[in-house]
């Protein structure tokens, strides 16, 4: 049996031919809306730091891909995980940075982050290294 979030089609995303390399392109999601894991409504806030190489983000497209996860129940790692996945893999962009701020939930939130430039995503750490110093 399938489980829901693999329901999520990562095919709904599409992209542009890229008009030039080497930009960075900001896009900021602050109404991210999912079920929880106790299949009540959860949100969040993401934030994208995309370096596309041949194509780049059709933002129509990227709405209708999250619009998917609105009767979800995911959890805040698996929602990251799933999402990364689907952008990388329609994308292969040179990087991707990825960052979602879940609103408090009894009292507490959480901010969850993945970059493919780190070595455990598929990266080399080569611009982390240069970050952390």
């Amino acid at each position: 049996m399938k489980k829901l979030w693999e329901t999520i089609d990562g095919k709904l995303l599409k992209g542009l031919p890229n008009p030039a390399n080497g930009y960075e392109q900001y896009v900021d999601i602050p109404e991210f809306t999912f079920m929880g894991v106790h299949d009540q409504p959860d949100f969040g806030h993401i934030r994208m730091w995309f370096h596309g190489e041949k194509t780049t983000i059709e933002l129509k497209s990227l709405k209708e891909y999250l619009f998917q996860y609105r009767d979800t129940i995911i959890s805040y790692e698996r929602a990251i995980n799933v999402m990364y996945k689907h952008l990388m893999d329609a994308y292969k962009p040179f990087r991707l940075r990825l960052e979602i701020q879940f609103r408090p939930r009894g009292g507490i939130s959480s901010t969850m982050k993945a970059d493919s430039d780190w070595a455990h995503m598929g990266g080399s750490d080569k611009l982390w290294q240069h970050h952390k110093e």
